[in-house]
């Protein structure tokens, strides 16, 4: 196999080809740190490569399959994680100049089960400062395979790079606000962002905790049902990880969609968004058609609520996340966090609790939808990639740009509900066009059979940026 062969293979691809000895876990890895070595002066999407421990990962699991061992689908897989994940081979600098140094003495939870799954680590990938919306200055920013001058998403910035690249076979990603959405729709992936409490949070440097949500980011339906299935379940270290048994979500992801109701508010999903995402909508639409999925017109509760109130949630959330160090160490922030930590700081208990019953009102009002539909399809963002300077513009406006941006992202972080995100299409410049769907609380088992049923019958998800 060469390397051009194992670099774009999906996970699941290069799982099989290990356990059938057609390419070590060892040759596989030394492919990808040389990928790393030669394209990450260009992209910059990791923090952290961690060649030596990957390379004794690497060894140690093509020992253990030697020897009949078999740990599952990840097992000797090369992987990367978002480095706020602690690690406590390598620094965990969260975006920060404050951490960059750091080396926790403790793995995250989700760090020991992609490591008990047999996953060969490569790095920490780089990240937002402190996982919001902006770039420390001091760090140089990943760049978009697809395109340098578009946006990567924030805050999974590193984590969608360096999968769309073919510098790992799948990550991390955190969200709070979009930030496996956003860069998963920016850089052709798919990425899962599981229900609030599915994946344990210990270990993971917070933005804001009841919001926070960690998940898979990959080449497939299948590769982050793979993943997800190593890292979710509950975890005494974590209190608000959920009880509930972890399904087997890459091994049911062939059981089709027939009869699954697929909910659309075409007004919520296409008013004011671009043609080509609206276009990708009708279209994912009709392909859910064909396989069997059955179309009701529904409507979404008014997120007016939510995203006038978001930010107060998170704000509040986010300073207390940062005590330890702000304001005591603001000098080290950039002006862009210090900024959101101190309206955090200024919030009041009133306001705080007129954000959570608007958050609330919400939820209640969403789960009555999910009585109706299985699954609410809609995009991920309402235009196609946007440039940096646009994105950026965006967030910089908190009357329309902002809003416009978190529309179809926050409501969902705020009601905790797992959503997947797939390739749909791309625009007339070649750039991807992603898609979400959102379930019901805890429904990551359908949200994966439908992504991957979406992904038999198109191809979307197997186009890669021409890098070499």
């Amino acid at each position: 196999m060469g390397s051009i062969d194992i670099h774009y293979q999906s996970l699941t691809q290069i799982s099989r080809e290990i356990r059938r000895g057609a390419v070590s876990p060892v040759e596989v890895t030394q492919d990808l740190l040389g990928r790393i070595a030669r394209l990450e002066p260009r992209l910059r999407s990791y923090a952290t490569v961690m060649e030596e421990a990957a390379l004794a990962d690497a060894r140690r699991a093509e020992s253990e399959i030697a020897r009949g061992m078999d740990r599952g689908p990840l097992h000797g897989v090369p992987v990367a994680v978002k480095d706020l994940c602690f690690t406590k081979d390598a620094p965990t600098g969260s975006g920060t100049t404050i951490y960059r140094n750091w080396t926790p003495d403790h793995d995250a939870t989700v760090v020991e089960r992609l490591r008990r799954a047999g996953a060969v680590i490569l790095g920490k990938l780089q990240l937002t400062e402190g996982a919001t919306g902006h770039h420390h200055p001091d760090i140089v920013p990943p760049v978009n395979p697809w395109g340098a001058d578009r946006w990567t998403g924030v805050s999974s910035s590193g984590s969608g790079v360096a999968t769309a690249a073919g510098l790992c076979f799948g990550s991390l990603g955190t969200d709070t606000a979009g930030s496996i959405r956003f860069p998963s729709t920016s850089c052709g992936l798919t990425g899962i962002k599981p229900s609030w409490g599915r994946v344990s949070r210990y270990g993971v440097f917070p933005l804001a905790e009841s919001l926070d949500h960690i998940g898979p980011m990959a080449r497939s339906a299948a590769d982050a049902a793979a993943i997800l299935g190593a890292i979710a379940g509950a975890d005494a270290n974590d209190p608000t990880a959920r009880l509930e048994p972890v399904p087997d979500y890459l091994g049911g992801i062939s059981g089709g969609i027939s009869g699954l109701r697929i909910g659309v508010d075409w007004s919520y999903a296409t008013d004011g968004a671009d043609e080509a995402v609206a276009a990708v909508i009708r279209e994912a639409l009709a392909v859910f058609s064909e396989l069997g999925a059955r179309i009701r017109e529904i409507s979404v509760p008014s997120i007016a609520g939510i995203l006038a109130n978001a930010l107060t949630l998170m704000t509040v959330e986010a300073a207390e996340g940062h005590a330890a160090t702000f304001p005591s160490r603001a000098s080290e922030y950039s002006p862009g966090l210090t900024g959101l930590l101190e309206v955090g700081r200024a919030v009041t208990g009133v306001d705080l609790f007129r954000a959570q019953k608007e958050r609330w009102a919400f939820s209640g009002r969403l789960a009555s939808v999910f009585e109706d539909v299985d699954l609410i399809l809609m995009p991920a963002i309402m235009t196609t990639v946007p440039t940096v300077d646009e994105a950026n513009a965006a967030m910089a406006d908190p009357v329309q740009g902002l809003p416009s941006l978190l529309r179809f992202t926050v409501p969902f972080n705020a009601s905790g509900n797992p959503s997947i995100t797939l390739p749909g299409g791309y625009d007339a410049r070649g750039l991807p066009i992603g898609f979400q769907l959102v379930g019901r609380h805890m429904a990551e088992d359908v949200l994966c059979r439908a992504g991957h049923a979406f992904q038999q019958a198109t191809d979307w998800h197997t186009r890669h940026p021409k890098l070499d």
